[in-house]
């Protein structure tokens, strides 16, 4: 079983919601991203979606540009990055997801991309520009590597919800909000309407991101799914604290995991 599959379902049984967070590979670099994982995971992550840095991030707020430019600066690369991915596999065997831009996954190689995903032990990729319509450009490469391709779902989807939430695999990544990453001081998006809908067609759990900045939103937010997405606050952090960031982090996601709990 996918290590995503595995740990979703164990939420479920327990009755709690999940807690994804994100961090740039390579941001400050690839052995203190190694850290942050590994904290991440010991304060209460579930599952830990690792970005792929792009030159440009088109999907991306400020906060998760910078980092992106930050780790391209160090010479951050796919290589490196899967070296750093196996390293963190010895250690823990919790679901580890990609996220990255569809011409890096083009530049390097789909077949030889997904085959070390496998190798290498990452349980799914998300795409953020790769428009569902053109999703078999990844899909049969991800099936066959037994990889999961992450699917997001926006308000502005309309007519595409209940589509794109019924050929969901792993789980469904609703985007809050219309824009980009970042965190929001208010959200102006009908949830009760918008997850109407998407449970109506959805066989996967579905998490919400784009915003969420603290433990208080994390809570309201997760009232309407079945988990969180954080991202752009994770990397403010590491932002402000660098190779000292990891403790900083820790004790964040902590703070988030307590309030969904």
């Amino acid at each position: 079983m996918n290590r995503i599959d595995k740990a979703l379902s164990e939420l479920k049984d327990k009755g709690e919601k999940a807690l994804i967070t994100f961090v740039t590979a390579g941001d400050p670099d690839l052995d203190n991203t190694e850290k942050l994982i590994l904290k991440m995971f010991e304060s209460g992550s579930d599952i830990i979606e690792i970005g792929v840095p792009f030159s440009d991030p088109v999907a991306e707020g400020k906060v998760i540009q910078e980092a992106s430019l930050r780790s391209l600066s160090q010479g951050t690369d796919l290589t490196g990055i899967f070296a750093m991915v196996e390293s963190v596999r010895k250690k823990t065997d919790k679901p580890l997801i990609l996220m990255m831009y569809i011409n890096t996954i083009f530049r390097f190689g789909t077949e030889r991309f997904f085959t070390l995903c496998r190798e290498k032990g990452i349980d799914g990729v998300i795409v953020p520009d790769l428009p569902y319509e053109e999703r078999d450009e990844v899909q049969p490469y991800a099936k066959d590597n037994g990889i999961r391709a992450i699917s997001l779902v926006a308000p502005t989807s309309h007519q595409r919800i209940s589509d794109i939430a019924a050929e969901a695999e792993g789980f469904l990544y609703c985007v809050s909000s219309t824009g980009v990453t970042g965190t929001r001081s208010k959200f102006t998006t009908n949830f009760d309407e918008f997850f109407g809908e998407i449970k109506k067609s959805c066989k996967v759990p579905a998490m919400v991101g784009f915003g969420i900045s603290g433990p208080e939103q994390a809570k309201k937010m997760s009232s309407y799914c079945d988990g969180i997405i954080v991202g752009s606050a994770v990397v403010k952090i590491v932002a402000e604290h660098g190779k000292n960031s990891a403790d900083k982090v820790g004790e964040f996601v902590k703070s988030l995991k307590e309030a969904i709990l």
